[in-house]
């Protein structure tokens, strides 16, 4: 089945194809459609899991960053779906 990304990027709504062969998960899509580099990302992302004791604190982290990076709304769909806001 097709799958897509829908995501809000600094205000603008935005749709890629999206697949897990090339992509671990949304987060690493919606960050290369726009040229950003996780290197950076990754490495505080490693330092929260090793110090976090649940999984919240790790999520909190990744919605957190990249809410400053400039992202909101990102929603994986399916081909027959579309946002409701788009």
């Amino acid at each position: 089945m097709a799958r897509h990304i829908s995501y809000k990027f600094k205000g603008e709504w935005k749709k890629i194809p999206f697949s897990y062969d090339k992509y671990a998960d949304s987060y690493e899509a919606v960050a290369a459609a726009e040229g950003i580099d996780l290197t950076a990302f990754r490495k505080m992302e490693q330092q929260v899991a090793i110090t976090a004791k649940g999984t919240g604190a790790l999520k909190d982290y990744r919605k957190n960053a990249f809410v400053k990076m400039g992202f909101s709304e990102i929603l994986l769909l399916r081909d027959d779906q579309e946002p409701f806001n788009l």
